[in-house]
Protein backbone atom coordinates (compact mmCIF):
# COMPACT_ATOMS: atom_id res chain seq x y z
CA UNK A 1 0.00 0.00 0.00
CA UNK A 2 1.58 3.36 -0.93
CA UNK A 3 1.98 6.25 1.66
CA UNK A 4 -0.74 8.15 2.23
CA UNK A 5 -0.77 12.13 2.19
CA UNK A 6 -2.68 15.07 2.34
CA UNK A 7 -2.76 17.85 0.16
CA UNK A 8 -5.43 21.23 0.56
CA UNK A 9 -6.93 22.31 -2.30
CA UNK A 10 -7.96 25.56 -2.33
CA UNK A 11 -10.17 28.23 -0.66
CA UNK A 12 -7.87 30.22 -3.98
CA UNK A 13 -6.83 28.26 -6.68
CA UNK A 14 -6.82 29.67 -10.57
CA UNK A 15 -9.54 27.57 -11.73
CA UNK A 16 -12.27 28.26 -8.39
CA UNK A 17 -13.92 31.81 -8.67
CA UNK A 18 -15.11 31.39 -5.80
CA UNK A 19 -13.47 30.07 -2.48
CA UNK A 20 -14.09 26.53 -1.50
CA UNK A 21 -10.99 24.43 0.23
CA UNK A 22 -11.07 20.36 -0.23
CA UNK A 23 -8.41 18.27 1.80
CA UNK A 24 -7.38 15.95 -0.88
CA UNK A 25 -6.11 12.80 0.52
CA UNK A 26 -3.35 10.98 -1.89
CA UNK A 27 -1.89 7.70 -2.42
CA UNK A 28 1.10 9.09 -4.87
CA UNK A 29 -1.44 10.83 -7.14
CA UNK A 30 -5.05 9.15 -6.93
CA UNK A 31 -7.44 10.53 -4.86
CA UNK A 32 -8.67 8.54 -2.56
CA UNK A 33 -10.93 10.81 -0.31
CA UNK A 34 -11.55 14.36 0.03
CA UNK A 35 -12.56 16.46 3.25
CA UNK A 36 -14.08 19.62 2.30
CA UNK A 37 -14.57 22.67 3.94
CA UNK A 38 -17.05 25.86 3.57
CA UNK A 39 -18.18 29.19 4.75
CA UNK A 40 -15.73 31.23 4.35
CA UNK A 41 -18.08 33.88 2.63
CA UNK A 42 -20.98 33.40 4.85
CA UNK A 43 -23.29 36.90 4.73
CA UNK A 44 -26.09 35.62 6.80
CA UNK A 45 -29.00 36.41 4.42
CA UNK A 46 -31.73 34.58 5.78
CA UNK A 47 -31.09 36.32 8.92
CA UNK A 48 -32.28 39.22 7.36
CA UNK A 49 -35.73 38.40 7.13
CA UNK A 50 -36.44 39.73 10.67
CA UNK A 51 -35.70 43.35 9.76
CA UNK A 52 -36.67 43.67 6.42
CA UNK A 53 -39.96 44.05 4.97
CA UNK A 54 -41.26 41.31 2.89
CA UNK A 55 -41.52 43.37 -0.11
CA UNK A 56 -38.06 44.39 0.30
CA UNK A 57 -36.83 41.19 1.13
CA UNK A 58 -36.68 40.39 -2.90
CA UNK A 59 -33.82 43.10 -3.16
CA UNK A 60 -31.79 40.94 -0.40
CA UNK A 61 -32.86 37.17 -2.29
CA UNK A 62 -31.35 38.73 -5.90
CA UNK A 63 -28.47 39.10 -4.08
CA UNK A 64 -27.66 36.05 -2.95
CA UNK A 65 -25.56 35.51 -6.29
CA UNK A 66 -24.54 37.29 -8.87
CA UNK A 67 -25.43 34.50 -11.88
CA UNK A 68 -28.38 33.60 -9.84
CA UNK A 69 -30.05 36.73 -9.35
CA UNK A 70 -32.74 36.13 -11.45
CA UNK A 71 -34.23 33.01 -10.30
CA UNK A 72 -33.73 33.59 -6.56
CA UNK A 73 -35.96 36.43 -6.42
CA UNK A 74 -38.42 34.67 -8.83
CA UNK A 75 -37.94 31.46 -6.56
CA UNK A 76 -38.51 34.00 -3.07
CA UNK A 77 -41.53 35.82 -5.03
CA UNK A 78 -43.55 32.29 -5.94
CA UNK A 79 -43.16 31.37 -2.39
CA UNK A 80 -44.53 34.87 -1.19
CA UNK A 81 -47.31 34.89 -3.78
CA UNK A 82 -48.78 30.81 -2.65
CA UNK A 83 -49.26 32.01 0.41
CA UNK A 84 -51.15 35.26 -0.20
CA UNK A 85 -53.18 33.02 -2.49
CA UNK A 86 -52.15 35.89 -5.60
CA UNK A 87 -52.83 34.67 -8.96
CA UNK A 88 -49.94 36.79 -11.08
CA UNK A 89 -51.10 38.17 -14.53
CA UNK A 90 -50.46 35.69 -17.60
CA UNK A 91 -47.64 38.17 -19.15
CA UNK A 92 -45.83 38.28 -15.97
CA UNK A 93 -45.46 34.58 -15.83
CA UNK A 94 -44.19 34.61 -19.26
CA UNK A 95 -41.64 37.55 -19.01
CA UNK A 96 -40.43 35.87 -15.49
CA UNK A 97 -40.12 32.68 -17.75
CA UNK A 98 -38.11 34.62 -20.82
CA UNK A 99 -35.89 36.07 -18.19
CA UNK A 100 -35.38 32.77 -16.43
CA UNK A 101 -34.21 31.17 -19.93
CA UNK A 102 -31.98 34.29 -20.29
CA UNK A 103 -30.28 33.79 -17.34
CA UNK A 104 -29.84 29.75 -18.14
CA UNK A 105 -28.11 30.67 -21.22
CA UNK A 106 -25.99 33.52 -19.46
CA UNK A 107 -25.02 31.01 -16.46
CA UNK A 108 -23.87 28.12 -19.02
CA UNK A 109 -21.89 30.46 -21.43
CA UNK A 110 -20.07 32.22 -18.37
CA UNK A 111 -19.25 28.06 -17.33
CA UNK A 112 -18.41 27.29 -20.40
CA UNK A 113 -15.87 30.27 -20.81
CA UNK A 114 -14.38 28.84 -17.41
CA UNK A 115 -14.09 25.28 -18.71
CA UNK A 116 -11.70 26.72 -21.56
CA UNK A 117 -9.59 28.81 -19.15
CA UNK A 118 -9.46 25.60 -16.90
CA UNK A 119 -7.97 23.78 -20.12
CA UNK A 120 -5.95 26.63 -20.94
CA UNK A 121 -6.83 27.30 -24.11
CA UNK A 122 -7.62 31.38 -23.99
CA UNK A 123 -8.99 32.05 -27.49
CA UNK A 124 -12.15 29.35 -26.43
CA UNK A 125 -12.44 31.01 -23.31
CA UNK A 126 -12.40 34.83 -25.14
CA UNK A 127 -14.75 33.51 -27.94
CA UNK A 128 -17.23 31.80 -25.49
CA UNK A 129 -17.69 34.92 -23.56
CA UNK A 130 -17.73 36.93 -26.10
CA UNK A 131 -21.29 35.24 -27.29
CA UNK A 132 -22.34 35.57 -23.27
CA UNK A 133 -21.64 39.32 -23.37
CA UNK A 134 -24.44 39.51 -25.67
CA UNK A 135 -27.12 38.19 -23.51
CA UNK A 136 -25.28 40.61 -21.11
CA UNK A 137 -26.34 43.29 -22.90
CA UNK A 138 -30.32 42.15 -23.83
CA UNK A 139 -30.39 41.75 -19.75
CA UNK A 140 -29.26 45.23 -19.70
CA UNK A 141 -31.49 46.71 -22.45
CA UNK A 142 -34.98 44.87 -20.81
CA UNK A 143 -34.21 45.90 -16.92
CA UNK A 144 -31.69 48.22 -16.59
CA UNK A 145 -28.87 45.55 -15.04
CA UNK A 146 -26.85 43.08 -16.19
CA UNK A 147 -26.27 41.08 -12.74
CA UNK A 148 -28.76 42.36 -10.76
CA UNK A 149 -31.76 43.31 -12.38
CA UNK A 150 -34.60 44.33 -9.84
CA UNK A 151 -37.51 43.34 -12.18
CA UNK A 152 -39.17 41.04 -9.62
CA UNK A 153 -42.11 41.91 -7.06
CA UNK A 154 -44.99 40.10 -5.15
CA UNK A 155 -47.84 40.05 -7.54
CA UNK A 156 -45.82 40.37 -10.87
CA UNK A 157 -42.49 41.82 -12.60
CA UNK A 158 -41.72 45.87 -12.10
CA UNK A 159 -41.00 46.19 -16.02
CA UNK A 160 -42.25 44.58 -19.17
CA UNK A 161 -40.86 43.94 -22.42
CA UNK A 162 -42.24 45.90 -25.85
CA UNK A 163 -42.57 44.45 -28.83
CA UNK A 164 -39.36 46.54 -30.41
CA UNK A 165 -37.62 44.46 -26.71
CA UNK A 166 -38.83 41.16 -28.18
CA UNK A 167 -38.33 41.48 -31.72
CA UNK A 168 -34.22 42.58 -30.44
CA UNK A 169 -34.17 40.00 -28.69
CA UNK A 170 -34.82 37.73 -30.82
CA UNK A 171 -32.61 38.64 -33.36
CA UNK A 172 -29.64 38.76 -30.28
CA UNK A 173 -30.47 35.02 -29.97
CA UNK A 174 -30.07 33.88 -33.77
CA UNK A 175 -26.39 35.96 -33.42
CA UNK A 176 -25.82 33.50 -30.46
CA UNK A 177 -27.04 30.32 -32.06
CA UNK A 178 -25.19 30.72 -34.79
CA UNK A 179 -22.02 31.36 -32.74
CA UNK A 180 -22.88 28.90 -30.52
CA UNK A 181 -22.44 26.31 -33.10
CA UNK A 182 -19.39 27.17 -33.98
CA UNK A 183 -17.73 27.06 -31.02
CA UNK A 184 -19.55 23.79 -29.87
CA UNK A 185 -17.59 21.98 -32.02
CA UNK A 186 -14.71 22.65 -30.15
CA UNK A 187 -15.82 21.73 -27.00
CA UNK A 188 -17.35 18.25 -27.87
CA UNK A 189 -14.83 17.22 -30.75
CA UNK A 190 -11.63 18.74 -30.31
CA UNK A 191 -9.38 15.82 -29.68
CA UNK A 192 -7.55 17.79 -26.75
CA UNK A 193 -10.52 18.70 -24.96
CA UNK A 194 -12.21 15.35 -24.88
CA UNK A 195 -8.98 13.74 -23.76
CA UNK A 196 -9.25 16.03 -20.80
CA UNK A 197 -13.54 15.14 -20.15
CA UNK A 198 -14.03 11.42 -22.00
CA UNK A 199 -14.05 8.69 -19.06
CA UNK A 200 -12.66 10.94 -16.75
CA UNK A 201 -15.25 11.96 -13.62
CA UNK A 202 -17.93 9.11 -14.03
CA UNK A 203 -20.80 9.67 -11.66
CA UNK A 204 -23.42 6.44 -12.11
CA UNK A 205 -26.89 6.67 -12.57
CA UNK A 206 -27.43 4.97 -9.04
CA UNK A 207 -24.47 7.32 -7.74
CA UNK A 208 -26.47 10.51 -8.50
CA UNK A 209 -29.06 9.18 -7.08
CA UNK A 210 -28.01 7.60 -3.84
CA UNK A 211 -25.94 11.45 -3.58
CA UNK A 212 -29.01 13.25 -4.88
CA UNK A 213 -27.04 15.25 -7.23
CA UNK A 214 -29.43 17.44 -9.29
CA UNK A 215 -29.56 19.83 -12.33
CA UNK A 216 -27.03 19.19 -15.32
CA UNK A 217 -24.61 17.09 -12.84
CA UNK A 218 -27.48 14.68 -12.48
CA UNK A 219 -29.08 14.54 -16.16
CA UNK A 220 -25.47 13.79 -17.47
CA UNK A 221 -26.24 10.70 -15.37
CA UNK A 222 -28.95 9.84 -17.26
CA UNK A 223 -31.49 10.95 -14.99
CA UNK A 224 -34.02 12.85 -16.65
CA UNK A 225 -35.66 14.96 -13.52
CA UNK A 226 -36.12 18.97 -14.91
CA UNK A 227 -38.13 20.94 -11.98
CA UNK A 228 -39.13 23.48 -14.47
CA UNK A 229 -41.65 20.19 -15.03
CA UNK A 230 -43.64 21.45 -12.34
CA UNK A 231 -45.45 23.78 -13.96
CA UNK A 232 -44.46 27.19 -13.06
CA UNK A 233 -44.14 30.33 -14.85
CA UNK A 234 -44.88 29.80 -18.44
CA UNK A 235 -43.65 26.90 -18.62
CA UNK A 236 -46.86 24.60 -18.65
CA UNK A 237 -47.64 26.03 -22.09
CA UNK A 238 -44.10 25.49 -23.60
CA UNK A 239 -42.74 22.60 -25.29
CA UNK A 240 -39.97 20.69 -23.99
CA UNK A 241 -37.69 17.39 -22.79
CA UNK A 242 -35.06 17.33 -20.26
CA UNK A 243 -31.97 17.01 -21.96
CA UNK A 244 -30.11 13.95 -20.19
CA UNK A 245 -27.07 11.88 -21.35
CA UNK A 246 -25.84 7.98 -20.33
CA UNK A 247 -22.35 8.32 -19.88
CA UNK A 248 -21.90 10.27 -16.65
CA UNK A 249 -18.31 11.65 -17.59
CA UNK A 250 -17.44 15.11 -17.49
CA UNK A 251 -17.63 15.16 -21.28
CA UNK A 252 -21.21 14.58 -20.75
CA UNK A 253 -21.80 17.37 -18.22
CA UNK A 254 -20.18 19.48 -20.64
CA UNK A 255 -22.91 17.96 -23.70
CA UNK A 256 -25.86 18.47 -21.28
CA UNK A 257 -25.05 22.28 -20.75
CA UNK A 258 -24.20 22.99 -24.10
CA UNK A 259 -27.45 21.48 -25.25
CA UNK A 260 -29.33 23.37 -22.74
CA UNK A 261 -28.24 26.92 -24.31
CA UNK A 262 -29.88 25.99 -27.53
CA UNK A 263 -32.84 24.42 -25.32
CA UNK A 264 -33.58 27.47 -23.85
CA UNK A 265 -32.93 29.92 -26.67
CA UNK A 266 -36.22 27.72 -28.34
CA UNK A 267 -38.19 28.25 -24.86
CA UNK A 268 -37.85 31.81 -25.35
CA UNK A 269 -39.02 32.20 -29.36
CA UNK A 270 -41.64 29.70 -28.04
CA UNK A 271 -42.65 32.45 -25.15
CA UNK A 272 -42.20 35.31 -27.26
CA UNK A 273 -44.59 33.78 -30.06
CA UNK A 274 -46.95 33.31 -27.71
CA UNK A 275 -46.94 35.90 -24.69
CA UNK A 276 -50.35 37.68 -24.24
CA UNK A 277 -51.00 41.37 -23.65
CA UNK A 278 -52.13 42.33 -20.10
CA UNK A 279 -50.90 43.71 -17.25
CA UNK A 280 -47.82 42.48 -15.42
CA UNK A 281 -48.57 42.56 -11.87
CA UNK A 282 -51.49 42.85 -9.44
CA UNK A 283 -51.52 45.19 -6.63
CA UNK A 284 -51.03 43.28 -3.11
CA UNK A 285 -52.82 44.37 0.10
CA UNK A 286 -52.31 42.34 3.40
CA UNK A 287 -49.40 40.55 4.97
CA UNK A 288 -48.63 36.53 4.33
CA UNK A 289 -49.52 34.27 6.85
CA UNK A 290 -48.21 30.45 6.27
CA UNK A 291 -45.76 28.56 4.95
CA UNK A 292 -44.91 27.11 1.48
CA UNK A 293 -41.95 25.14 -0.21
CA UNK A 294 -41.03 26.08 -3.61
CA UNK A 295 -38.69 24.47 -6.10
CA UNK A 296 -37.32 25.96 -9.30
CA UNK A 297 -34.92 24.55 -12.08
CA UNK A 298 -31.94 26.99 -11.62
CA UNK A 299 -28.98 26.79 -14.27
CA UNK A 300 -27.14 24.32 -11.77
CA UNK A 301 -30.24 22.57 -10.45
CA UNK A 302 -32.91 22.30 -8.77
CA UNK A 303 -32.80 24.77 -5.99
CA UNK A 304 -35.49 24.67 -2.78
CA UNK A 305 -37.24 28.01 -1.10
CA UNK A 306 -38.65 27.37 2.26
CA UNK A 307 -40.62 30.52 3.26
CA UNK A 308 -42.55 30.74 6.84
CA UNK A 309 -44.74 33.92 7.51
CA UNK A 310 -46.64 34.64 10.84
CA UNK A 311 -49.17 37.58 9.31
CA UNK A 312 -46.79 40.74 9.88
CA UNK A 313 -44.59 42.52 7.38
CA UNK A 314 -41.47 40.29 8.53
CA UNK A 315 -41.50 36.48 7.55
CA UNK A 316 -40.13 33.85 10.26
CA UNK A 317 -38.05 32.06 8.01
CA UNK A 318 -36.63 31.81 4.67
CA UNK A 319 -34.56 29.03 3.66
CA UNK A 320 -32.67 29.05 0.27
CA UNK A 321 -31.05 25.17 -0.37
CA UNK A 322 -28.98 25.67 -3.42
CA UNK A 323 -28.12 23.38 -5.84
CA UNK A 324 -24.57 23.42 -5.28
CA UNK A 325 -24.91 22.33 -1.49
CA UNK A 326 -26.95 19.69 -3.00
CA UNK A 327 -24.03 18.26 -5.38
CA UNK A 328 -21.38 18.44 -3.09
CA UNK A 329 -21.59 14.73 -1.76
CA UNK A 330 -21.61 13.81 -5.46
CA UNK A 331 -18.56 15.59 -6.40
CA UNK A 332 -16.86 14.20 -3.41
CA UNK A 333 -17.93 10.85 -4.72
CA UNK A 334 -16.91 11.35 -7.77
CA UNK A 335 -13.50 12.67 -6.68
CA UNK A 336 -12.49 9.56 -5.44
CA UNK A 337 -10.18 7.35 -7.50
CA UNK A 338 -9.35 10.58 -10.00
CA UNK A 339 -5.81 12.03 -10.66
CA UNK A 340 -4.48 15.25 -8.83
CA UNK A 341 -4.10 16.77 -12.29
CA UNK A 342 -7.79 16.18 -12.69
CA UNK A 343 -9.30 17.63 -9.49
CA UNK A 344 -9.84 21.38 -10.97
CA UNK A 345 -11.80 20.27 -13.73
CA UNK A 346 -13.93 17.81 -11.83
CA UNK A 347 -14.75 20.37 -9.64
CA UNK A 348 -15.69 22.45 -12.19
CA UNK A 349 -17.47 20.34 -14.40
CA UNK A 350 -20.20 20.31 -11.17
CA UNK A 351 -20.55 24.34 -11.56
CA UNK A 352 -19.88 25.53 -8.35
CA UNK A 353 -21.63 28.49 -7.06
CA UNK A 354 -20.31 29.21 -3.43
CA UNK A 355 -21.76 32.27 -3.06
CA UNK A 356 -25.36 30.83 -3.42
CA UNK A 357 -23.61 27.53 -1.01
CA UNK A 358 -23.02 30.43 1.49
CA UNK A 359 -25.69 33.12 1.29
Amino acid sequence: MSTRSVVPFGPQHPVLPEPIHLDLVLEDEKVVEAIPSIGFIHRGLEKLVEKKDFNDYVFVAERICGICSFMHGMGYCESVEHIMNVELPPRARYLRTIWAEMSRIHSHTLWLGLLADAFGFDSLFMQTWRIREKILDMFEYTTGGRVIFSVNKIGGQRKDMDAEALKKLLATLDEIEKDLHSITKTFLNDSTVNTRLRGVGVMTKQQAHDFGAVGPFMRASGIGLDMRNLGYGAYPDLEFEPITSEEGDSYARTYVRIQEIFQSINLIRQAVAKIPDGEIAVPVKGFPKGEYFMRVEQPRGEAIYYVKANGTKFLDRMRVRTPTFANIPAMLEMLKGCQLADVPILILTIDPCISCTER
